[in-house]
């Protein structure tokens, strides 16, 4: 007598079940497979209610751009909110790193030392004070928090009044500006990418990237006689990551140098400048929110530090009885934090050639959404760094789309905090489902 088919043996049946079989199957997180699907989502619906000028190459450029300085500091603020504390200081954190810099590079250096002010090494001078700078103010609330037991909340929110002060007392409100000739490089521009044929190697490298960490998931997986998905399935994966990626890169490329711009670089090249265009490529403050993207991430995934952080989150108490020093792994997160903090200053303070008192006013906001929308959780323990990265590509898509058909400030903040709100909901509707 045949024996029927046992009821796990059997294919889900229903939309639903099927699709999260299919999402299991590809091994990717459900949430940042969501949250992909959103934001095309997004970009979809602004690009049909802007007339097709959402996703024309100078506004997704401009995106970019934007979308780096929240970006870079959202990596650090996933481990912060996964060690179960807060950062309220991140925007005035940037702004009194980026005023030293501006006074740096302006004043000090040239005034002060006799130095003209584009010397070669005058913009490394600037941001290395500045890291240093970012990492101490980091350190020392942090150092608040772990070892003299002061919640975070407090310090930071402390930080983020006595920093903006300090910001203002230094300059004494002015704006200071023009800054250093390459250090303006670092803000992205025409100038301040890596122009087309780069941003194509770049591309290949980045394809070549993603061929080889599958090829290399398969053979540990293999090695180890664990479960490995079909093969058409990850060369699926590889078509699709290289097919995303070198769009982007074609898009960077299509959005051109102004004409006159153009024209000066063919006449110093000796080009004809008739007709002549150049595409503007991946913008340099892109390749530094990328770079800080990949090495966050090996260090919250593959280094001791990294486990520490998220062995705190899940469970404190147990974290100090396996050993592990949680009041100095607490300060080195802030630390890091703030060394984050100082390269969003930057960014910032060179794209816009200039330090004012109001720079980064509003961006903590902007950064702990980024992290919740991402996935992480304030209950502790959990956190991706690609998803925080999405969430801040996700909030300057919103402000973006919303510019571009002509709302102000208002609706924007709205449509932020809404998902915000909407983020921490199904976080712990998940929650109480898994419990």
């Amino acid at each position: 007598m045949t024996q029927a088919p046992s009821a796990q043996s059997a294919p889900p049946s229903g939309l639903l079940p099927r699709v999260k079989a299919a999402v299991s199957a590809i091994e990717v997180d459900s949430r940042l497979l969501s949250m992909i699907v959103a934001l095309i989502v997004i970009w979809v619906g602004f690009n049909i209610v802007s007339g097709g000028k959402f996703l024309e190459p100078r506004n997704m450029w401009n995106l970019s751009v934007q979308t780096a300085s929240v970006a870079v500091m959202a990596t650090g603020m996933v481990l912060i909110i996964v060690a179960r504390h807060i950062d309220l200081s991140v925007g005035s954190v940037l702004g009194l790193v980026g005023m030293v810099m501006a006074l740096l590079s302006v004043e000090i250096i040239p005034k002060a030392l006799g130095f003209g002010v584009n010397q070669p090494w005058t913009w490394i001078v600037t941001v290395l004070v500045g890291l240093v700078l970012g990492a101490l103010i980091g350190g020392f609330q942090g150092g608040l928090v772990a070892y003299v037991g002061i919640p975070s909340f407090v310090v930071t929110l402390g930080g983020l009044l006595v920093w903006r002060a300090v910001t203002f007392t230094l300059a004494s409100g002015r704006t200071i500006a023009p800054m250093d000739s390459t250090f303006q490089l670092l803000g992205g521009g025409p100038k301040g990418s890596v122009g087309e044929t780069v941003s194509w190697i770049l591309g290949i490298l980045a394809c070549l990237g993603i061929v080889y960490g599958i090829y290399a998931a398969r053979r540990r997986r293999q090695r180890y006689d664990f479960p490995v998905r079909p093969l058409p399935l990850d060369i699926g994966i590889a078509v699709v990551g290289c097919a995303v990626i070198l769009l982007a890169v074609n898009h960077a490329n299509s959005y051109p140098w102004p004409a006159k711009l153009a024209e000066q670089y063919a006449i110093a090249n000796g080009i004809d400048p008739v007709g002549f265009t150049l595409g503007t490529g991946i913008a340099n403050p892109v390749l530094i929110a990328i770079g800080v993207a990949i090495v966050m991430t090996f260090f919250a995934t593959r280094r001791r530090f990294g486990r520490y952080v998220y062995a705190i989150g899940g469970n404190p108490d147990a974290a100090e009885l396996s050993g592990i020093n949680t009041r100095r792994t607490i300060m080195l997160t802030f630390a890091l934090m703030g060394v984050l903090a100082a390269v969003s200053a930057v960014i910032s303070t060179a794209r816009l050639n200039a330090a004012t008192n109001q720079a980064g006013t509003g961006d903590e906001l902007d950064v702990i959404a980024a992290a919740v929308i991402g996935g992480t959780s304030f209950a502790g323990g959990i956190g991706t760094i690609p998803g925080a990265v999405l969430g801040a590509l996700m909030i300057q898509s919103i402000r973006s789309g919303m510019q571009l058909i002509g709302l102000d400030n208002a609706p924007q903040m709205i449509a932020v905090g809404a998902i915000l709100v909407a983020a921490v909901g199904i976080d712990q509707v998940l929650r109480r489902r898994a419990g």
